[in-house]
């Protein structure tokens, strides 16, 4: 589905990816691995046409994405959950969502509010409420939300549960799990390495602009060398 190969990105005279290689396949649950500054939020601005990347090929569904504007993007298919959740602080929680509302790709089922909400229950009673009154789990819930409802082939959640509660961290890890059961693509940028090992099928790990390391959950778990390496703070 999603294939980028020698993607170099930099901003200004610093450059920050160096040759990113990396595949993610229908309904396969990706995640990139890495300590901070290592290039992973780059890599998403890269592949959402927020940063164009300098050299490389993004090509999504067999078709060449790189260089193309953000709506281009999503328009293609690819969702983008961002850093910081970034949500509309002036709209309502029902605006945040149907601001976004995008046809159904192929025979899948679409996204539509009232699903949405089946998903985030807990965005029921709050759908008069602005988004900057909302606690950051539920604006982390909206921010899903509102790129499920672009009605994405491929989601992209980057720091998918920086700063939350751990309840509320739980709940995001239950909607991938469930979410990863309905054979939609997603790729996951996280540090809580045990609750990604449960789910994903495959880890990229990232380090100074380029992936060092990649394999599947057993393989990562199996060496605690290779985490304290290039995971540990």
């Amino acid at each position: 589905m999603l294939h980028v190969a020698g993607l170099e990105t930099a901003y200004g005279d610093s450059q920050v990816l160096f040759g990113m290689d990396f595949d993610i396949a229908a309904g396969e649950v990706v995640t990139m691995l890495g300590r901070n500054g290592m290039g992973k939020t780059t890599t998403v601005h890269s592949i959402m046409g927020i940063v164009p990347p300098r050299r490389g090929e993004i090509l999504f569904h067999g078709t060449a994405i790189h260089g193309l504007p953000s709506h281009r993007v999503a328009m293609a298919g690819v969702g983008l959950v961002p850093e910081g959740r970034q949500i509309f602080p002036n709209l309502t929680v029902r605006e945040n969502l149907v601001a976004t509302a995008m046809p159904p790709r192929g025979d899948t089922a679409p996204w539509t509010l009232q699903r949405v909400l089946d998903l985030f229950p807990a965005l029921t009673e709050r759908l008069s409420s602005m988004g900057s009154q909302l606690s950051g789990g539920e604006q982390q819930m909206l921010a899903i939300g509102r790129a499920l409802m672009t009605n994405p082939s491929l989601l992209i959640l980057d720091e998918a549960t920086e700063g939350l509660a751990p309840l509320v961290r739980a709940e995001i890890w239950r909607v991938l799990e469930s979410l990863r059961a309905q054979d939609l693509s997603i790729l996951v940028i996280d540090k809580n390495i045990a609750a990604l090992t449960r789910f994903a099928d495959r880890h990229y790990i990232v380090e100074r602009g380029r992936v060092v390391w990649s394999g599947d959950s057993a393989q990562l778990t199996a060496d605690p060398t290779l985490q304290h390496r290039y995971l540990g703070v």
